[in-house]
């Protein structure tokens, strides 16, 4: 594809109807200001983690550009989707209740058809059938849920930071009974981020200026959250239910040998909360898919995209966007 300037990307905004009545998820799109032509080979859709939003995952400018802002500027139409419960899609009433009131919700399944509402979205406005999917962490069991079932919807699939069966603990389950939604504070996201790695080595990777742009515009996501004494932001805790049912018990919740597109697993060298051998397992297991490919990058975290390897993550997972299907 052509790369394009990035100052001449055209940004628009939705409000999608999810398929459960009362639920809005928010989709932004950005595309090459003359992008006139639109096949499912140049249209991507960004799927986010289970604590942070989309637009502050994949849209925040880093060095002067963001991932959707670099994939748009090769000639992309790139969307990204807010899941019910995140940022300014739809929150759940329980969220408006204490979390202990409530059991987890918006499960895997359920953020699956969210997607599906997106995706569905995409394919009537651009008049295409299948289009790509970049999922990262829970994202990426959220695409695998959803492509297992929907094929023919899918034309790649890319996922970074690739969530299987666990044998340690979750860094995002905060131990004891779970109730509808967790809070993370600023202080408790870089302590995260920070987790696992060798000492000195978090500055060096993600420098604070990098950090604080992140929690500034991802804390703000959440209105109710940002008033809070310190800030929080509210993540509903469906895949942390998931992950003990599943994945921490040795069970799958689905078998990526249903996946029958070309897939790419990337995983970063220091992922304490999806490491490397999760990623193997997961690839070991995709024998349908009609090629696939494993990539390890250097020195980077579960948050390798906003860290000084994220070009390596971008130009990796762009090969793969771009490249025409090997002949068989």
């Amino acid at each position: 594809m052509p790369k394009t300037d990035s100052a001449k990307l055209v940004t628009e905004e939705f409000m999608v109807p999810a398929a459960d009545t009362g639920i809005e998820l928010y989709v932004r799109n950005k595309r090459p200001k003359g992008l006139t032509q639109f096949t499912p080979d140049n249209i991507v859709l960004f799927v986010h983690g289970a604590t942070y939003p989309a637009e502050t995952s994949f849209d925040l400018k880093l060095d002067g550009i963001s991932w959707m802002e670099y994939i748009a500027s090769r000639g992309y139409d790139v969307y990204l989707v807010d899941v019910r419960g995140f940022s300014r899609s739809t929150r759940p009433p329980e969220m408006d209740q204490p979390a202990a009131s409530n059991p987890p919700i918006v499960r895997t399944d359920v953020a699956a058809k969210d997607v599906g509402s997106a995706v569905d979205f995409i394919l009537k406005r651009r008049g295409v059938n299948k289009i790509d999917l970049l999922g990262w962490s829970w994202g990426t069991r959220i695409l695998s849920h959803y492509t297992i079932g929907n094929n023919d919807k899918v034309n790649k699939l890319a996922l970074y930071a690739t969530g299987w069966m666990r044998t340690g603990k979750s860094l995002t389950d905060q131990g004891g009974t779970l109730g509808a939604y967790r809070m993370v504070t600023v202080a408790q996201a870089k302590a995260r981020k920070a987790f696992g790695l060798p000492p000195g080595k978090h500055q060096d990777i993600m420098p604070d200026a990098w950090f604080n742009a992140w929690a500034e515009a991802t804390f703000a996501t959440d209105p109710w959250g940002a008033k809070q004494n310190p800030p929080v932001i509210r993540a509903p805790n469906g895949s942390a239910q998931d992950t003990r049912d599943f994945f921490g018990a040795g069970k799958m919740q689905y078998d990526p040998a249903g996946i029958r597109v070309p897939t790419l697993i990337v995983v970063a060298e220091w992922d304490s909360d999806t490491p490397p051998d999760m990623a193997r397992g997961y690839f070991a297991r995709l024998t349908s898919a009609p090629y696939k490919r494993l990539v390890m990058i250097g020195e980077g975290t579960h948050s390798v995209m906003m860290e000084k390897n994220r070009m390596q993550l971008f130009r990796e997972v762009q090969l793969f966007l771009d490249e025409p299907a090997p002949h068989e």
